[in-house]
């Protein structure tokens, strides 16, 4: 990044993580530095994302009582079958407390998980339920389902929008052109630094400067430098800096434009939630 010809210093960032797991065991054992870390590099909103209904508490317990993370409450699709009894109205419910701002992560994914098909659909049917009725984001979780995920959004949509945010994209045009269509968010993580992702590159230099936002999904999916390495939040600029490359842009613009766009997004974050001071 450019230095601040003034004081020599990089220019003071304003970044929000939109996806990131600080409940993660990964991320205990040095979890004060871990944020010490993300907040000096400019890190002024994280949220932390549910992935398990019934280990909610724990996602909660990182949010509550620190002004600058907030969460999320769903079922990831990997524990799809464990949770088949969960409802909208628990998601609902769940919502009322005031550091719960989305809903997810949830998706269709036959890549990574072994759940059932019918298990992960009834879920992200059930978690768009709930999306509709708080319209709280939904954060959808979809590899390798392009075809499936567009359909089912598109269906639900037809029948009551709702705001969505695809996390960690990493679909083709296909599914880009239907969630801009529906008004939806994209976000990009680490696997946007890794040059064997022209298309993914493609896409997210072409795409509405207002429909996008940023992540690291720490722990995993470290970008390049950090390689085979637990991933942190502070390990956002790599991302922001390869997007900032691919848009001919100055990361520090980019940085103001993805963090309005998650504030947008998450609109239940309230403008007073992280002040910027003291941060070098």
């Amino acid at each position: 990044m450019n230095s601040d010809e003034r004081t020599g210093t990089a220019p003071l960032l304003r970044l929000a993580d939109s996806h990131c797991h600080l409940d993660f065991p990964e991320l205990q054992n040095d979890y004060d530095a871990v944020l010490a870390r993300a907040r000096a590099v400019g890190i002024r909103h994280f949220l932390t994302i549910g992935v398990s209904v019934r280990d909610f508490p724990r996602v909660l317990a990182r949010a509550e009582g620190t002004q600058d993370i907030f969460c999320s409450v769903g079922t990831h699709p990997h524990w799809a079958d464990q949770e088949t009894d969960v409802t909208a109205d628990e998601l609902v419910a769940i919502t009322a407390h005031p550091k719960v701002v989305g809903i997810g992560e949830v998706g269709l994914d036959t890549f990574f998980t072994e759940a059932s098909w019918d298990a992960q659909m009834r879920n992200l049917l059930v978690h768009i339920d709930a999306a509709r009725r708080t319209q709280l984001p939904l954060i959808v979780h979809s590899v390798k389902q392009d075809d499936a995920m567009a359909t089912v959004l598109r269906r639900a949509h037809a029948t009551g929008a709702f705001p969505v945010v695809m996390h960690c994209f990493s679909g083709g045009r296909a599914l880009a052109r239907a969630n801009l269509e529906m008004g939806h968010y994209l976000s990009f993580s680490g696997l946007l630094t890794y040059e064997d992702r022209p298309d993914l590159r493609e896409i997210a230099a072409e795409l509405p400067a207002d429909r996008i936002l940023i992540e690291t999904d720490a722990p995993s999916l470290a970008p390049a430098p950090h390689a085979d390495q637990r991933n942190e939040p502070a390990y956002i600029v790599h991302t922001l800096e390869v997007l900032a490359r691919l848009r001919n842009v100055r990361p520090q613009a980019l940085a103001e434009q993805t963090t309005a766009n998650f504030l947008r997004a998450f609109g239940k974050i309230p403008a007073s939630a992280a002040p910027i001071t003291g941060v070098s």
